[in-house]
């Protein structure tokens, strides 16, 4: 499979779309952008849903992505459908560069898993933005400091120690079980159910049923 960076003349600018709902962020994105030497702004979105056909029919080498877009698919289900791209070629396919103002555990690994090419804070300075999206044109790796910190972080973070059993209903509560269906679905008790939801609560360092399955999936507990 080629690299759709190498199809590009190394004197060709590269093409960008911004994605991003709020119209006066948009519109400093490209006025900042027109100034950057060697970057082309072809087009602009304010949904995912207009990013995914702006980038069918005008193929960018880079989409600059905001994460929360409001009504709609958001950010990473829309980088998720660009860098899956089924069936088109792939040069088609373009590079996702995430530039957000959220810099949580969570975000930053939805949006990697994703296929996000790099991951940038809105609080950078244009320069390190310029070189993110002529590093994302190369299909390379790029982080803001703060959020590369939290990579490094979270890998050299020790995994929770949760039983196999915890593991099980963990799993089950992935899937948006209530503690009835995963009871049934175990053969257990709701009690036990409960009483294994505390423990893992405990030991991810959440209180609800939706920060464990968050935290589970940033500390890859999952199947």
């Amino acid at each position: 499979m080629t690299d759709p960076a190498a199809r590009r003349p190394a004197s060709a600018p590269v093409r960008i779309l911004v994605c991003d709902d709020h119209v006066v962020v948009r519109a400093g994105l490209l006025a900042l952008l027109d100034s950057a030497p060697g970057i082309e702004v072809v087009g602009e979105a304010g949904t995912g849903e207009e990013a995914l056909a702006l980038a069918a029919w005008l193929t960018p080498d880079v989409v600059l992505m905001d994460l929360q877009l409001g009504a709609g698919i958001d950010g990473v289900e829309t980088t998720r459908r660009l860098t899956a791209a089924t069936g088109a070629e792939p040069a088609r396919t373009p590079h996702v560069l995430v530039l957000t103002t959220y810099d949580t555990d969570a975000d930053i690994t939805r949006a990697i898993e994703a296929g996000a090419t790099g991951y940038l804070l809105k609080a950078e300075r244009p320069e390190e933005l310029f070189a993110a999206i002529h590093a994302a044109a190369q299909g390379r790796t790029a982080l803001s400091g703060p959020v590369a910190g939290r990579v490094m972080a979270n890998l050299r973070k020790p995994r929770p120690a949760l039983t196999d059993r915890e593991r099980d209903i963990l799993a089950q509560l992935a899937t948006g079980l209530g503690n009835r269906e995963i009871a049934r679905a175990l053969f257990i008790s709701e009690a036990t159910v409960k009483t294994h939801l505390r423990r893992i609560y405990d030991k991810l360092g959440v209180d609800t049923r939706a920060g464990a399955v968050a935290v589970a999936k940033e500390q890859r507990l999952l199947p």
